[in-house]
């Protein structure tokens, strides 16, 4: 039985002494011409599980997705609606806090642009909170979220995405170190100024750039 609230838990104190002690950083915070690996990250093969200790079990019948706050018209969708959504296929590398990197990941899901032009964006809107059935937040600039190849992803690899992984659904913003990309998301929240979320407010960086290596605050 963990008692442990999340931000109270053995996993967030270990990473607060992480950011205190600036654990993995290199020092390297610049980006050499076509080099595709940012600095102080290595390679994997496998996709390493990593989150909060909990796998809310989400049944489709009951899931559902809000986009609330700086929005002409605030959505609240069903699996149903979600998935009648345009499509769309990418590939795109993942870049994770604790040092691991992995390329070519196909994703298949609802760009973000695509689902923030269906809300409607309003004037004044410039970040978004992403929450999670789990209870986990992450803040990201809304220029960052609605990226090209962001993602409201639904398969990896040709598969739906696994429990573990964030599914049935999880954001995937690439360009940001993995954090930022919420699994089993189910509400974004526009908003007119920055405000830290759940790793934000134990140490680790407000934005999180892998190439100027931003892994902590």
């Amino acid at each position: 039985m963990q008692d442990d609230t999340p931000d109270d838990s053995k996993l967030t104190r270990t990473k607060r002494l992480w950011a205190e002690a600036g654990k993995f950083l290199t020092g390297r915070a610049s980006r050499p011409q076509d080099e595709r690996l940012p600095p102080g990250q290595h390679l994997v093969r496998d996709w390493p599980v990593l989150d909060l200790g909990v796998h809310p079990n989400v049944p489709l019948s009951t899931w559902r997705l809000d986009v609330t706050g700086l929005v002409e018209t605030p959505l609240s969708l069903d699996w149903a609606q979600f998935q009648a959504l345009p499509q769309t296929e990418l590939r795109t590398d993942i870049h994770c806090v604790t040092t691991w990197s992995r390329y070519d990941n196909d994703w298949r899901g609802v760009k973000v642009q695509d689902l923030l032009d269906m809300a409607g964006v309003k004037e004044g809107a410039g970040f978004v909170m992403l929450h999670s059935f789990d209870g986990y937040t992450t803040n990201l600039p809304l220029m960052d979220f609605a990226a090209p190849d962001a993602i409201l992803a639904t398969h990896w690899m040709g598969q739906p995405l696994t429990q573990a992984h964030g599914g049935p659904m999880r954001a995937v913003v690439p360009h940001l170190y993995f954090w930022k990309s919420a699994k089993w998301l189910n509400r974004i929240d526009l908003l007119p100024g920055d405000q830290a979320g759940f790793w934000e407010r134990n140490g680790y960086h407000m934005y999180g750039d892998p190439w100027r290596e931003q892994r902590y605050g």
